[in-house]
């Protein structure tokens, strides 16, 4: 998640991805192409950087951005679930570091036409990427109560999504839903009263857009394979922003560390598996409170790192 072209953590994830001044680094989610700077600068001037991400304007504007860098820099419109599948068309088997930034960036947080606040009046969107599929109206105008009320207490860990879910099929009735003001609008009247210390519609949101985008399926995929394409001694970086991302990282990472997963009482491995990981950061690192003084929209960031073995 990034604030123009400052990227979180960036200290951080420089002290634990980069360990030489060499190397190919896969920064799977390019964004604005702030951690990738930091990353092209730290390996000046022999390091190289393969930019990925699932949204081609946010390739375009990286583009722009690291131009400076020349050939230093490939950057890749795709989806870092289909990484090993991407890397080896453009002739990559293996690569020194890998950083994956979960956020949703600032250009479609602060882009209307993109529809991800609930803040920002315009079309009720989602997508990571425009070009493929349909948006977030069309399931909202389409989809059961039931189906509504599982996507939204699944991917938003919503208590009320059943009220909620009640209300949006309620008020399609009366009228299509293809703004996001009315979508946040429909949620507000669904729990009147009902802020805890947060907007009423902001779980319901984080859980569309995180359906829409198949955004825990991919991350196990992208995972995987990241780990998979790292060499020995390479480093992965993991920056999630809420529970169900930093699950699933923290399961995969302590699932490869461990490597055997033979039930307990087995008296001799007999799976074969050996561990892959090195867990470097036992807990999550975080912001420190200057960085979220300068942009508290990092304030739920976590950090997680691991090596190759």
């Amino acid at each position: 998640m990034e604030t123009g072209h400052v990227p979180v953590m960036a200290k951080e994830v420089i002290e634990h991805l980069v360990i030489c001044d060499r190397g190919t680094f896969l920064d799977c989610t390019v964004g604005l192409g702030g951690h990738a700077a930091k990353i092209l600068e730290a390996t000046s001037p022999h390091g190289r950087l393969i930019g990925m991400d699932i949204d081609p304007q946010a390739i375009a504007l990286a583009k722009e951005n690291l131009e400076a860098y020349g050939d230093r820099v490939s950057l890749i419109h795709g989806n870092f679930a289909d990484l090993d599948r991407i890397l080896r068309q453009q002739g990559v088997y293996e690569v020194d570091g890998v950083l994956m930034d979960l956020g949703v960036s600032s250009i479609q947080l602060y882009t209307p036409d993109r529809g991800f606040s609930f803040r920002l009046p315009g079309p009720a969107d989602m997508r990571m990427d425009q070009t493929a599929g349909q948006p977030i109206s069309h399931d909202l105008n389409s989809a059961s109560a039931d189906e509504l009320a599982a996507i939204i207490r699944e991917f938003g860990e919503e208590r009320r999504a059943k009220r909620i879910a009640e209300g949006i099929v309620k008020a399609r009735k009366e009228s299509p839903i293809m703004t996001t003001t009315q979508l946040a609008g429909i949620v507000e009247k669904s729990v009147p009263g009902y802020f805890d210390d947060i907007h009423p519609a902001t779980r319901t949101f984080q859980a569309l857009r995180i359906y829409k985008n198949q955004e825990l399926a991919n991350l196990e995929k992208g995972l995987e394979q990241a780990i998979s394409v790292l060499r020995p001694g390479g480093r992965i970086c993991v920056i999630s922003f809420h529970s169900l991302e930093d699950r699933i990282v923290k399961r995969t990472f302590r699932t490869m560390e461990r490597g055997c997963i033979c039930p307990p009482k087995t008296p001799k491995c007999i799976c074969g598996r050996k561990p892959v990981l090195k867990i470097l950061t036992k807990r999550p690192i975080t912001p420190q409170e200057e960085e979220i003084e300068f942009n508290p929209r990092c304030r739920s960031a976590k950090l997680r790192a691991a090596t190759k073995i």
